[in-house]
């Protein structure tokens, strides 16, 4: 195998988000993607970055929330990648990010 060719082929974002379904937001129930809390998947050579809101700055499970992202996307990535999970602010979340599915499950629709 050529040395500028990575030893194993980049995840999939799609594939990526997918596995953050699997994140249930601890006061809310839902999963985090439906949620509107994910607001990007990037992949670069052996680095994949993940940013995230919290429905509040203050929310005080974001640490479990972080945790839980780690460990659903760990098995995605060859142990040599790098995950970062960064908790952004900007633009705030809002209600109105939820998917309408998760809105209905809510009551909201």
């Amino acid at each position: 195998m050529s040395a500028d060719l990575p030893a194993f082929p980049p995840p999939d974002p799609d594939r990526l988000r997918l596995l953050l379904r699997q994140v249930v937001d601890p006061e809310i129930g839902l999963n985090i993607v439906d949620l509107g809390l994910v607001y990007g998947v990037e992949v670069a050579p052996e680095r994949v970055r993940i940013a995230l809101t919290m429905t509040s700055p203050a929310c005080p499970l974001s640490d479990v929330v972080i945790a839980d992202v780690e460990a659903a996307l760990a098995p995605a990535l060859p142990e040599t990648w790098r995950l970062d999970v960064d908790l952004v602010w900007e633009p705030p979340w809002e209600p109105s990010m939820i998917q309408p599915e998760a809105r209905a499950k809510l009551g909201w629709s």
